[in-house]
C-alpha cells in the first residue's frame, strides 16, 4: 500500500507544481483508429474463402474456436469488437498467413 500512496503523493505534488507554474507537463497525441467495420455473416465467409481457409484454419488464424467461426458465418452470433478488428486486418490483407502443405 505504501507504493500506491507514494505514487499518489508524487502525482499530487506534480499537479500542485504545475498549477503554480513551476513545471510544464508533457503530452502526446495518439491517433485512435476508426471503429472496425461490422462484418455480416456472408462477408465473414467471403473473407475466409478469399484466403482459401477452411473453417478450422480460419479459426486458428483468428485464435477463436471453430464453433465461433461457424456461429459467425451462420449469423447466430456477431464478432466482438476485438474480433472485428482481426477480421478487418485479415480482410485488408495486412495479415495473411501462408500455410505450407507437407508431403
Amino acid at each position: 500500500m505504501s507504493k500506491l500512496f507514494d505514487d499518489l503523493k508524487e502525482g499530487l505534488n506534480e499537479m500542485i507544481a504545475y498549477k503554480k507554474g513551476k513545471i510544464t507537463l508533457r503530452s502526446e497525441i495518439i491517433e485512435i483508429p476508426e471503429p472496425p467495420i461490422s462484418y455480416t455473416a456472408n462477408h465473414i465467409k467471403k473473407i475466409r474463402k478469399k484466403g482459401h481457409y477452411s473453417q478450422s484454419i480460419f479459426a486458428k488464424v483468428l485464435n477463436v474456436s471453430i464453433k465461433t467461426v461457424q456461429s459467425w458465418e451462420s449469423g447466430e452470433r456477431v464478432p466482438s469488437h476485438a474480433a472485428l478488428r482481426l477480421l478487418e486486418i485479415v480482410d485488408k490483407g495486412i495479415y495473411r498467413p501462408k500455410f505450407i502443405q507437407r508431403a
